[in-house]
């Protein structure tokens, strides 16, 4: 049964990890887009707008999927200081 937990957690991190390349790939395809239309009409400058809000999502999505996440070494790192740090309070 453990095989079973380890290969569902291993899974949806790999699916989080694949959206996350996906959702970045999309991003970085349509703000190409963007800028092209820029180098056209350079008097419009309404590319950075979505530029910058979109790129603020893929931030939080990037630290969610990779920082955040279930299994990651910063997590991990944590959780084992504030195991630690449970286990010298119960001996005091």
């Amino acid at each position: 049964m453990e095989d079973q937990g380890t290969y569902e957690k291993a899974k949806k991190r790999v699916e989080a990890k694949m959206g996350f390349y996906v959702h970045l790939a999309i991003f970085v395809a349509v703000n190409i887009l963007l800028i092209i239309n820029y180098t056209t009409s350079p008097q419009n400058l309404s590319f950075k707008w979505p530029l910058i809000g979109w790129g603020i999502g893929i931030l939080f999505y990037a630290l969610s999927v990779f920082v955040f996440s279930e299994g990651s070494s910063l997590k991990e790192q944590l959780i084992k200081k504030e195991m630690q740090r449970d286990t010298r309070k119960k001996w005091k």
